[in-house]
């Protein structure tokens, strides 16, 4: 076990030892150290919240995730600040999206899954899939970013519609989803596939957001509390995210 204010303080730092390594710019350093301090405070205030004072083996490795993740946005930065490093940037988001598939065999395997773990695993997912968004929508269209904001959407729908924070039964499919959305994102920005076949595997990955959020929306809409103030079904309670 790490204590939590020590791991995010590691990640800080791995940013940065990370970006060094890679002899990035201004732009690299300021949009990635930035991510990582906005990561390290908003997971360090979701442990509070939670009382976790501690990160499990499976957390290491989601937060192993959420860092490269804000190298990968670093790396962004630099393409639209004039840098040209697609391969580096590619080759560390499929390293991300391998530990995808690692943090929740942990978790089962050493029986350290938690509801934080499970919400900093859906975060690091929705901000991968956002930077990569960004870099993609440059090349094929504004439309592509509704692939990464599509998860925030959803978050400020949450906050304002008290129908909507009811918490959802877990569901793997939301999982696959999130993998099949950023392995079509990271084929997009290496470029490798053609123009044509790119676009028609980015329009299946919005097809898949779309299913798998219009599904929770459809749920938790027939599920809204009614005018008596009595939910209509009992609530169960779950994990907000599947890992």
């Amino acid at each position: 076990m790490v204590g939590v204010r020590r791991g995010l303080a590691a990640c800080i730092v791995a940013v940065g030892a990370l970006l060094a390594a890679l002899d990035v710019g201004p732009a690299a350093w300021c949009v990635g150290l930035a991510c990582a301090v906005v990561l390290a405070v908003a997971a360090g205030g979701r442990a509070a919240v939670d009382g976790v004072v501690s990160l499990g083996p499976a957390d290491l490795v989601t937060l192993t995730r959420a860092t490269l993740a804000c190298v990968v946005a670093g790396l962004v930065a630099e393409g639209f600040a004039g840098g040209d490093d697609v391969g580096t940037l590619v080759a560390i988001t499929v390293v991300a999206l391998v530990l995808d598939f690692v943090d929740g065999r942990v978790a089962r395997r050493t029986g350290t899954a938690s509801a934080y773990g499970g919400r900093l695993d859906g975060e690091a997912d929705a901000f991968l899939i956002l930077v990569l968004s960004v870099l993609v929508a440059r090349d094929h269209g504004a439309w592509v970013l509704g692939l990464g904001l599509v998860r925030y959407a959803y978050a400020v729908a949450e906050r304002l519609l008290p129908w909507m924070q009811r918490p959802l039964p877990p569901r793997y499919w939301r999982k696959v989803v999130a993998a099949c959305v950023g392995i079509a994102l990271t084929l997009a920005a290496s470029g490798l596939a053609p123009a044509a076949q790119t676009y028609a595997v980015l329009v299946v990955a919005a097809l898949l957001l779309a299913e798998s959020f219009g599904w929770d929306v459809v749920w938790l809409w027939r599920r809204r509390v009614n005018r008596a103030d009595a939910a209509d079904v009992l609530p169960g309670k779950v994990l907000e995210h599947d890992r």
